[in-house]
């Protein structure tokens, strides 16, 4: 009795394995019993009730409260106010004969010479608000490609918030906003070359 050899303890690899697609299960005295517990004891347990959500401070609870209890119609008209102080300004500056130096201006065109990939933007904006689309193109073309889409978007959004308006959604693929966004910095690139005919694109 006394001569005989251990040659093995008992281990993971001697304790009966289960099953090929037997669901493991932890035994009822294994598990904790806190309400928060998630698993056996010993795991690391969220804490009770979970993270407290932080309090807004006083200038977020200003603007929801002033968001719940405005009309629907405020948020599309204060829309429609910026748009038409971006028109006035436009109107009323008169970009086409200011010098290029005047402020404000493109601080990229003031450092370096260069045109930035807005440049020529108001000037466009006030050629079209004058019906002059041709020398809103010269300007700046792709501003005057988006404008109609960029109006269309506009007007179906603020009907819809204010007017509750079902205009035909204008389903735009991020294909196609990729395609123009890479289109923007070619023409971007190409109004910038010393050399015909890219000097035409020049503002």
């Amino acid at each position: 009795m006394y001569r005989e050899r251990v040659t093995s303890v008992p281990g993971p690899v001697d304790q009966p394995q289960p099953a090929a697609g037997a669901v493991h299960t932890v035994p009822a005295d294994r598990m904790s019993a806190g309400p928060g517990d998630a698993g056996p004891v010993g795991w690391p347990t969220p804490p009770p009730g979970g993270y407290p959500a932080p309090e807004p401070d006083r200038l977020t609870r200003f603007v929801l409260r002033l968001y719940e209890r405005s009309p629907r119609w405020a948020v599309p008209l204060a829309a429609v106010g910026c748009v038409a102080a971006g028109m006035s300004y436009a109107l009323l500056s008169n970009p086409t004969h200011a010098d290029p130096d005047a402020a404000p201006t493109c601080l990229l065109k003031l450092t370096t010479g260069l045109d930035c990939p807005g440049c020529g933007g108001t000037r466009a904006l006030w050629y079209v608000l004058h019906g002059d689309l041709p020398a809103a193109a010269r300007h700046h073309f792709l501003f005057v490609f988006a404008l109609p889409f960029l109006a269309y978007l506009f007007v179906a959004w603020a009907g819809n918030q204010a007017f509750g308006w079902r205009l035909p959604e204008l389903r735009i693929s991020s294909k196609v906003i990729g395609g123009f966004l890479a289109a923007w910095l070619a023409f971007s690139v190409l109004r910038n070359l010393p050399w015909a005919p890219f000097t035409s694109l020049y503002v």
